[in-house]
């Protein structure tokens, strides 16, 4: 059974999914998983009914097992990870909330912490902190500011990742009212910065209507309730759409919608989503979700001929819903405050995958007119349906608990679950079913997987594949051109039906993109996950108008990636830009070796100038000197006792090897200015202070000094040096390249950074090509998501 699964599929379900024993080696193949799975999920039926038949268990069991094993249905990663197991968390989607207080914050970190280590990704708002800079009664401070803290969560989700099942993942939320929101629009600027979380601005519809009309909107502060202040909407709206032109981030959501929809309004407002935003969910909620391949829901009229099979189709939400439902019962929740607010809910979240495939298997284009029609028809079938179902599981199990008092009261539908659909991306559980992502776009219909691999072949989309190869133009080589190119559209020898119907998510106008995702979201109860794929030579404007038509088109979120707008991509489909071409021919696989910028080594005359600045701890001396390439060391030295002298210290040797090595000052400044000491804060105002901490005073001096000569960029007269260093190398060894031995260890820190920015561009594990889909990243090559 398992020659079901491509070749892929059986390595990512091996190297994620399969059993292991404590030495690490597989002690289950693909089947005994499924089985694993179905077994513990249909022994929820004892919950319900504690006389069950053993025939009855055996039955449902066998019918979960089918769905799965014929990549009909599949749960969210953490089901199928841990169903059956000791963790016992099957849950992929959880909410905290974050209080105004010192002990709420690290309560809900501790909590996140758990939550990650059991498999699942976390969403927070920020938006209950009080702004930078508010009094602090309790110490005579001044307050962080989300910002701040959101990087404690970032370094904590850092530390557990390694320990858990898969990695951490993060949504961060700030509301557009809150003081601190320009700071949290530009927090991600650089790409190495809170790499554990995606972040988007909660926009409402006081905002949206000031944006209509050209005026301002209020800003107030969630600790006092206050107004402090107003911004003109359409520079707040610029800014936003500036960075997320930028590099994909924030996204937008939009909180009074998502409130409207909330089914159970009595238990309290919705602040935040999970990971990757197609999840509203209520503080301490978490959610279980699950897809249906929709691929496997035709069938064949005739010859070559397809429709959707809505008797199959049916059938598959009727066991969906009861999978899920029956999940919620036999979970192991990380908290017991998740458990009971989860159980008075009972959200599920069913989703589709395969969408693009089920298209190209109709004949239709994705950005048609007709393939919109089909949307509305197939998402409001299921919607129908698997409320109908939970209103059939409602009648033997009873309805959630929180239904009275409910919106689904009010309305007259008694059902076991507050909700029942989403669209989420479903990365991982697409490459198992050998399918596209949720309802996106196909990303390339060819790609080989492994550059470096003797035998490597290109992988072509199988719908493709048949259809060239069923329409006389298939061929190795145009497989090759296709995965070079990224998309048909300017291949000669491919006919004209096949580039109408085979477009890739770049050959598609982003106004398609909303328009799809619109059309599900009409027949979701949650939210639709979905990327919307620019070009690189996108403008900002074009940002602009799909923001806008989201809100128009009735979206409840969006995410934008504008291809390249990452400046560590190494790999792009189709761009012109690939640091290395597809192979023509196999090729002999490369030994394993490390690369290391060497730094330009020390001026023997400098010039510089050396600044006195007061922190809370004393004077600080900070010199800064330069040659005629440019700033090329700084020195950090303490007036008087006390401090920490031995950070400063650090601080400047890091910088000075950095900027000898290549890396532009503005993005060192970028990465010190801002930092705070609470030291030097509590000081602030009564001594008049100016800076925020030693290394905010060092980066504003490097600064001044860049200015003052225009050394923003590396001078053109030093271009770094590269060198190949084997991985076994020594120190001696590092140093006879040109490596001082004191900076062995600085550049080896500064080569572990360059892989972190790289992290969702280019794939850490095995380093294909990674999507943008989904609201998240995701690797087909092996697996990997950066949102789990």
């Amino acid at each position: 059974m398992d020659m079901l699964f491509s070749d892929n599929a059986q390595k990512v379900l091996e190297r994620r999914y399969l059993s292991r024993d404590v030495e690490g080696k597989v002690t289950e193949d693909i089947p005994a998983m499924f089985r694993r799975v179905a077994q513990h999920i249909a022994g929820a039926e004892r919950c319900f009914d504690p006389d069950v038949k053993e025939a009855t268990l055996r039955e449902v069991e066998e019918r979960f097992f089918r769905a799965m094993m014929e990549k009909k249905f599949m749960p969210n990663s953490p089901t199928l990870m841990n169903a059956g197991k000791a963790l016992g968390q099957l849950s992929a989607c959880f909410v905290l909330p974050v209080g105004d207080s010192m002990e709420e914050i690290f309560d809900a970190v501790k909590h996140a912490a758990l939550i990650h280590k059991s498999g699942g990704g976390t969403g927070f708002s920020f938006s209950r902190l009080r702004p930078s800079g508010a009094a602090v009664r309790s110490t005579g401070g001044v307050a962080s500011g989300p910002i701040s803290f959101m990087r404690v969560f970032n370094a904590a989700t850092e530390a557990v990742k390694q320990g858990g099942t898969r990695r951490g993942a993060n949504m961060g939320i700030l509301r557009v009212d809150h003081p601190d929101v320009l700071d949290f629009i530009d927090c991600k600027k650089n790409n190495a910065d809170i790499t554990n979380f995606n972040i988007s601005i909660g926009l409402t519809d006081a905002f949206m209507e000031a944006l209509e009309r050209d005026g301002n909107y209020d800003l107030v502060n969630p600790r006092t309730g206050k107004v402090e202040g107003s911004l003109r909407a359409a520079e707040v709206f610029d800014t936003i759409v500036d960075a997320a032109w930028r590099n994909g981030e924030p996204g937008i959501v939009f909180l009074d919608r998502i409130n409207r929809d909330n089914p159970v309004p009595q238990l309290g407002e919705v602040e935040s989503t999970n990971p990757c935003g197609e999840q509203p969910l209520l503080p301490y909620e978490s959610c279980n979700l699950g897809s249906i391949n929709l691929l496997e829901a035709l069938k064949e009229t005739a010859p070559g001929r397809w429709a959707v099979d809505y008797e199959a189709l049916g059938e598959i939400v009727d066991l969906a819903v009861h999978f899920l439902d029956n999940v919620i019962e036999v979970n192991k929740y990380p908290l017991d405050e998740i458990e009971r607010m989860t159980k008075q809910t009972r959200k599920i979240g069913l989703g589709v995958m395969g969408w693009a495939d089920m298209l190209f298997r109709l004949g239709l284009a994705y950005d048609s007119a007709e393939a919109v029609r089909l949307a509305d028809e197939v998402m409001g079938f299921i919607q129908e349906r698997s409320h109908a179902a939970s209103e059939a599981l409602a009648e033997t199990r009873g309805a959630f608990p929180a239904w009275e008092g409910s919106a689904l009261e009010k309305a007259g539908a008694k059902r076991r679950n507050a909700t029942t659909t989403t669209i989420a991306p479903t990365g991982t559980i697409s490459i198992i079913c050998g399918v596209s992502s949720g309802i996106e776009p196909l990303f390339a219909l060819s790609f080989v997987r492994n550059v470096m691999d003797k035998d490597a072949l290109p992988e072509a989309n199988a719908q493709f594949e048949e259809a060239a190869k069923i329409g006389g133009f298939y061929s190795v080589d145009l497989m090759r051109k296709v995965a070079q190119e990224g998309s048909l559209a300017h291949i000669d020898g491919v006919p004209r039906e096949a580039k109408r119907v085979f477009v890739t998510a770049h050959d598609i106008d982003p106004r398609a993109h909303i328009d799809m995702q619109a059309t599900f979201q009409r027949h979701t109860d949650n939210a639709v996950s979905k990327t919307v794929n620019f070009a690189n030579k996108a403008t900002r404007e074009d940002v602009r108008d799909v923001y806008t038509l989201a809100f128009q088109s009735g979206c409840k979120g969006v995410t934008i990636y504008r291809d390249g707008s990452r400046d560590e991509q190494v790999l792009n489909v189709g761009s012109g830009k690939t640091e290395a071409a597809l192979p023509a021919a196999p090729q002999t696989p490369a030994p394993v070796v490390q690369r290391a910028i060497v730094p330009r080594p020390r001026p023997a005359v400098t010039n510089g100038i050396t600044e006195k600045i007061q922190i809370g701890c004393g004077n600080l001396y900070v010199t800064v000197n330069y040659d005629d390439a440019g700033i090329c060391e700084v020195f950090a030295n303490l007036g008087r006792a006390g401090g920490c002298p031995s950070q400063s210290e650090a601080t400047s040797r890091l910088v000075s090897i950095a900027l000898r090595s290549g890396m532009e000052v503005g993005a060192i400044v970028e990465q010190l200015k801002g930092i705070r000491c609470h030291s030097t804060l509590r000081q602030m105002h009564q001594k008049g202070i100016k800076v925020l901490s030693c290394p905010d005073a060092i980066a504003r001096v490097i600064d001044k000094v860049a200015k003052q000569h225009n050394f923003t960029k590396l001078s053109a007269d030093f271009e770094p040096e590269l060198a190949v260093i084997d991985v076994a190398a020594d120190l001696e060894g590092c140093a006879s390249s040109g490596l001082y031995h004191e900076e062995v260890n600085a550049l080896r820190s500064i080569d572990v950074l360059a892989d972190r920015k790289a992290d969702g561009v280019r794939c850490p594990e095995c380093g294909a090509v990674v999507e943008h889909e989904g609201g998240c990243m995701i690797c087909r090559a092996c697996g990997y998501s950066k949102c789990g």
